[in-house]
């Protein structure tokens, strides 16, 4: 049995994405890592944002909690 068409097309897309970041970086990977924690950085804080002020009526409890995030300092 092979897999499923759905899963090789997510992974195919996930492997395009990554080769477009790297490229983005000028070929370099760990650049490409740093840029995608820093943009994954800031979505966290817009996530925070929007969680200090929508409500949870409102979000009908649909917004997942934050998540604890180690500083830097802490090693």
């Amino acid at each position: 049995m092979s897999a499923a068409p759905e899963a090789t097309t997510k992974v195919a897309d996930l492997d395009v994405a990554a080769d477009q970041a790297i490229a983005t970086c000028g070929g370099d990977a760990r650049e490409a890592v740093k840029a995608l924690l820093v943009a994954n950085d800031f979505l966290e804080q817009q996530l925070e944002a929007l969680r200090t002020k929508v409500s949870t009526g409102y979000a009908r409890g649909r917004l997942p909690p934050a998540r604890e995030r180690k500083d830097e300092a802490d090693g």
